[in-house]
């Protein structure tokens, strides 16, 4: 069975749809069967995979509210092990609509029980909110990677959103784990940058990923090419960061493959 990874922070601009594309191409490239879902409406994981959200006829909004097969939805990607469940602008409407439905918390969890198996790793990613298509991803998920960017106000909503871990494994997921805290957009340059650094480790302490993500031009550029950065810059600080967290995520798990 796959692990199921949510990507999650309610604040935006830390880093969670580069984390997700980046660690799912690169458990990819490892040659772990990866799917990486988008469930966040501004579809940028979608695009930053090379899929035109525009094109998409039907995404995880549609497996969740009209019961549409997911097997039919996965879209291959350009490598091998990575494949997709696309976005689109209407999973705004989704939370609305979903409101008055039977066990509306867990259509998502429903929606993958169905290609769990076909994976070794499943990453979601959730939109910048603690809404209820966040709320299905956690309920759906067996762990959550949560990034805190290494910036002043890093540990900003960090309380409610584990408070909001909480309510769910206590009422709907009670085998969901905090796979670990990853710190993002670190500036070796700057003071302020090993401060929150320092603060986190202090705070979390095993908790947080030893692997820490740069800040990184290569990073930012890769997704306007409809490319991870492993696939657009594969020597690169950004790639390497992130082929690091791949491999400490697969080590965790016991899944390391021997050479």
């Amino acid at each position: 069975m796959g692990k199921v990874i949510a990507i999650a922070n309610q604040k935006g601009g830390v880093g969670k749809t580069t984390t997700a594309m980046n660690l799912a191409a690169s458990l990819a490239v490892l040659e772990y069967k990866t799917l990486v879902i988008d469930a966040d409406p501004q579809a940028n994981t979608t695009s930053g995979l090379g899929q035109d959200p525009k094109e998409v006829d039907n995404s995880i909004y549609e497996c969740m509210v009209d019961g549409i097969d997911i097997e039919t939805i996965i879209h291959k990607t350009d490598m091998e092990f990575l494949d997709l469940v696309p976005s689109h602008i209407d999973l705004v409407g989704a939370e609305v609509e979903m409101i008055n439905l039977e066990n509306r918390e867990e259509k998502m969890k429903t929606v993958i029980s169905k290609v769990k198996e076909n994976y070794d790793f499943i990453v979601i990613d959730c939109s910048p909110s603690l809404g209820l298509i966040t709320i299905n991803a956690l309920t759906a998920a067996n762990s959550i990677i949560i990034p805190v960017q290494c910036e002043y106000f890093a540990l900003e909503g960090l309380g409610k959103l584990l408070n909001t871990i909480k309510i769910i494994q206590t009422r709907l997921n009670p085998d969901l784990e905090i796979e670990g805290i990853l710190l993002t957009m670190y500036d070796v340059r700057l003071r302020l940058s090993n401060q929150v650094v320092d603060e986190v480790r202090m705070h979390f302490k095993d908790l947080v990923f030893n692997t820490i993500i740069p800040r990184n031009v290569r990073l930012s550029e890769s997704p306007s090419f409809g490319l991870p950065v492993i696939a657009f810059d594969a020597d690169g600080k950004g790639a390497v960061a992130y082929l690091n967290l791949a491999h400490e995520i697969a080590a965790k798990n016991g899944k390391e493959k021997v050479n």
